[in-house]
Protein backbone atom coordinates (compact mmCIF):
# COMPACT_ATOMS: atom_id res chain seq x y z
CA UNK A 1 0.00 0.00 0.00
CA UNK A 2 1.09 3.45 -0.83
CA UNK A 3 -0.32 6.74 0.73
CA UNK A 4 0.58 8.66 -2.07
CA UNK A 5 -1.50 6.26 -4.63
CA UNK A 6 -4.65 7.38 -2.51
CA UNK A 7 -7.68 9.20 -4.20
CA UNK A 8 -10.51 9.91 -2.00
CA UNK A 9 -11.11 14.00 -2.60
CA UNK A 10 -8.65 16.16 -4.90
CA UNK A 11 -9.51 19.86 -6.13
CA UNK A 12 -7.50 21.08 -8.66
CA UNK A 13 -6.98 22.89 -11.69
CA UNK A 14 -7.09 21.80 -14.88
CA UNK A 15 -4.99 21.14 -18.05
CA UNK A 16 -7.35 21.02 -21.53
CA UNK A 17 -6.57 18.74 -24.20
CA UNK A 18 -9.72 19.15 -26.50
CA UNK A 19 -7.83 16.27 -28.81
CA UNK A 20 -10.19 13.55 -29.62
CA UNK A 21 -8.52 9.39 -30.29
CA UNK A 22 -5.34 10.26 -28.34
CA UNK A 23 -4.36 6.59 -28.73
CA UNK A 24 -1.55 5.36 -26.63
CA UNK A 25 1.11 5.89 -28.71
CA UNK A 26 0.92 9.79 -28.42
CA UNK A 27 0.55 9.06 -25.06
CA UNK A 28 3.76 7.83 -24.94
CA UNK A 29 5.83 6.81 -28.27
CA UNK A 30 7.31 3.32 -28.90
CA UNK A 31 10.79 4.13 -28.95
CA UNK A 32 10.50 5.04 -24.95
CA UNK A 33 8.71 1.76 -24.39
CA UNK A 34 12.82 -0.24 -23.44
CA UNK A 35 12.03 0.27 -19.15
CA UNK A 36 10.44 -1.77 -17.50
CA UNK A 37 10.68 0.41 -14.26
CA UNK A 38 7.18 2.98 -13.80
CA UNK A 39 10.00 5.60 -13.24
CA UNK A 40 10.50 8.65 -15.43
CA UNK A 41 8.17 7.98 -18.12
CA UNK A 42 6.75 11.14 -17.40
CA UNK A 43 9.47 12.93 -19.15
CA UNK A 44 8.46 11.54 -22.62
CA UNK A 45 4.71 11.77 -21.92
CA UNK A 46 2.88 13.46 -25.60
CA UNK A 47 7.01 13.65 -26.42
CA UNK A 48 6.17 14.30 -30.32
CA UNK A 49 3.74 16.70 -29.22
CA UNK A 50 5.55 17.96 -26.56
CA UNK A 51 9.17 18.54 -28.42
CA UNK A 52 9.69 19.45 -32.05
CA UNK A 53 11.91 17.63 -34.12
CA UNK A 54 15.05 19.92 -32.92
CA UNK A 55 13.69 18.46 -29.47
CA UNK A 56 12.83 22.10 -28.12
CA UNK A 57 10.08 22.62 -25.98
CA UNK A 58 6.40 23.24 -28.73
CA UNK A 59 5.35 26.42 -26.82
CA UNK A 60 1.93 25.90 -28.81
CA UNK A 61 1.37 22.50 -26.44
CA UNK A 62 -1.20 22.70 -23.92
CA UNK A 63 0.99 20.98 -21.29
CA UNK A 64 3.95 23.87 -22.14
CA UNK A 65 1.76 26.76 -21.46
CA UNK A 66 2.36 27.80 -18.17
CA UNK A 67 -1.53 29.46 -18.22
CA UNK A 68 -2.51 26.10 -17.37
CA UNK A 69 -1.67 23.47 -14.31
CA UNK A 70 -2.82 20.94 -12.48
CA UNK A 71 -3.43 16.94 -11.69
CA UNK A 72 -6.35 16.49 -13.78
CA UNK A 73 -6.39 16.32 -17.53
CA UNK A 74 -9.29 17.35 -19.38
CA UNK A 75 -9.07 15.28 -22.96
CA UNK A 76 -11.19 14.69 -25.91
CA UNK A 77 -13.40 11.95 -26.19
CA UNK A 78 -11.77 8.11 -26.88
CA UNK A 79 -9.05 8.79 -24.68
CA UNK A 80 -6.34 6.10 -24.17
CA UNK A 81 -7.16 3.90 -27.96
CA UNK A 82 -4.99 2.25 -29.76
CA UNK A 83 -2.37 -0.38 -28.27
CA UNK A 84 -3.36 -1.87 -24.80
CA UNK A 85 0.39 -0.75 -23.43
CA UNK A 86 0.52 -0.15 -19.97
CA UNK A 87 3.39 2.31 -20.20
CA UNK A 88 0.51 4.85 -21.50
CA UNK A 89 -0.70 4.94 -17.81
CA UNK A 90 2.63 4.81 -15.80
CA UNK A 91 3.53 8.34 -18.27
CA UNK A 92 0.05 10.06 -16.87
CA UNK A 93 1.03 9.13 -13.33
CA UNK A 94 4.82 9.96 -13.63
CA UNK A 95 3.68 13.32 -14.87
CA UNK A 96 1.52 13.85 -11.96
CA UNK A 97 -1.90 13.13 -12.99
CA UNK A 98 -4.18 11.56 -10.88
CA UNK A 99 -7.60 12.35 -12.75
CA UNK A 100 -8.45 12.09 -16.28
CA UNK A 101 -11.57 13.05 -17.42
CA UNK A 102 -13.21 12.32 -21.10
CA UNK A 103 -16.39 11.32 -23.06
CA UNK A 104 -15.34 8.02 -23.95
CA UNK A 105 -12.14 6.02 -22.63
CA UNK A 106 -10.68 2.67 -24.35
CA UNK A 107 -11.37 -0.24 -22.06
CA UNK A 108 -7.64 -1.60 -21.73
CA UNK A 109 -6.61 2.15 -21.12
CA UNK A 110 -9.33 2.68 -18.41
CA UNK A 111 -8.47 -0.74 -16.81
CA UNK A 112 -4.68 0.34 -16.89
CA UNK A 113 -5.30 3.72 -15.46
CA UNK A 114 -7.66 2.12 -12.51
CA UNK A 115 -4.76 -0.28 -12.13
CA UNK A 116 -2.32 2.50 -11.30
CA UNK A 117 -3.67 4.70 -9.50
CA UNK A 118 -5.54 7.04 -11.79
CA UNK A 119 -9.49 8.04 -11.66
CA UNK A 120 -11.23 7.82 -15.46
CA UNK A 121 -13.97 10.05 -14.91
CA UNK A 122 -16.31 9.79 -17.82
CA UNK A 123 -19.35 12.04 -18.48
CA UNK A 124 -21.52 13.38 -21.25
CA UNK A 125 -20.26 14.80 -24.65
CA UNK A 126 -22.40 18.11 -22.81
CA UNK A 127 -20.69 18.15 -19.58
CA UNK A 128 -16.82 17.48 -21.41
CA UNK A 129 -17.82 20.74 -23.40
CA UNK A 130 -18.54 22.93 -20.82
CA UNK A 131 -15.71 21.73 -18.50
CA UNK A 132 -13.49 22.76 -21.49
CA UNK A 133 -15.11 26.18 -21.83
CA UNK A 134 -14.63 26.64 -17.91
CA UNK A 135 -11.23 26.03 -18.08
CA UNK A 136 -10.70 28.72 -21.37
CA UNK A 137 -12.79 31.17 -19.89
CA UNK A 138 -10.44 30.58 -15.98
CA UNK A 139 -7.72 28.63 -16.24
CA UNK A 140 -6.88 28.58 -12.65
CA UNK A 141 -10.80 27.22 -11.57
CA UNK A 142 -10.91 24.77 -9.21
CA UNK A 143 -12.18 21.05 -9.72
CA UNK A 144 -12.69 18.69 -6.86
CA UNK A 145 -13.31 15.09 -7.34
CA UNK A 146 -15.29 12.91 -4.44
CA UNK A 147 -14.09 9.84 -4.68
CA UNK A 148 -15.82 8.32 -2.10
CA UNK A 149 -19.17 10.12 -2.77
CA UNK A 150 -18.41 10.14 -6.61
CA UNK A 151 -18.89 13.01 -7.97
CA UNK A 152 -17.34 15.94 -9.86
CA UNK A 153 -17.91 19.27 -8.78
CA UNK A 154 -17.11 22.78 -10.37
CA UNK A 155 -18.73 26.55 -9.92
CA UNK A 156 -22.08 25.79 -9.09
CA UNK A 157 -21.70 22.13 -11.39
CA UNK A 158 -22.07 18.73 -9.83
CA UNK A 159 -21.94 15.81 -11.69
CA UNK A 160 -22.00 11.99 -10.48
CA UNK A 161 -19.69 9.13 -12.22
CA UNK A 162 -19.67 5.52 -11.96
CA UNK A 163 -16.77 3.30 -10.89
CA UNK A 164 -16.10 -0.11 -10.65
CA UNK A 165 -16.85 -0.72 -6.57
CA UNK A 166 -13.69 -3.14 -6.10
CA UNK A 167 -11.67 -0.21 -8.37
CA UNK A 168 -12.97 2.55 -5.92
CA UNK A 169 -11.95 0.94 -2.69
CA UNK A 170 -8.47 0.12 -4.44
CA UNK A 171 -8.22 3.48 -5.01
CA UNK A 172 -9.38 5.13 -2.07
CA UNK A 173 -6.83 3.06 0.40
CA UNK A 174 -4.25 2.96 -2.01
CA UNK A 175 -4.39 -0.80 -2.49
CA UNK A 176 -3.04 -2.78 -5.54
CA UNK A 177 -4.36 -6.18 -6.21
CA UNK A 178 -1.92 -7.90 -3.70
CA UNK A 179 -2.56 -5.33 -1.41
CA UNK A 180 -6.32 -5.59 -1.54
CA UNK A 181 -5.78 -9.50 -0.43
CA UNK A 182 -3.70 -8.52 2.29
CA UNK A 183 -6.59 -6.67 3.72
CA UNK A 184 -8.90 -9.39 3.74
CA UNK A 185 -6.07 -11.62 5.62
CA UNK A 186 -8.14 -12.06 8.58
CA UNK A 187 -11.42 -12.97 6.34
CA UNK A 188 -9.43 -15.24 4.72
CA UNK A 189 -8.33 -17.26 7.42
CA UNK A 190 -11.24 -17.25 9.36
CA UNK A 191 -12.69 -19.06 5.74
CA UNK A 192 -10.19 -21.25 5.32
CA UNK A 193 -10.52 -21.86 9.02
CA UNK A 194 -14.18 -22.81 8.49
CA UNK A 195 -13.87 -24.86 5.94
CA UNK A 196 -11.01 -27.08 7.61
Amino acid sequence: MNNKNKIKTLISSAIPLPVENIDTDQIIPARFLKATSKKNFGENLFRDWRFNKKNELNLDFVLNNKKYSGEILVSGSNFGCGSSREHAAWALKDYGFKVIISSFFADIFKMNALNNNILPIQVSDETLEIIFNKIYNKPDIKFEVDLPNQTLKFNNNSINFDIDQYKKTCLINGYDDIDFLVSKKEKINNFISLKC
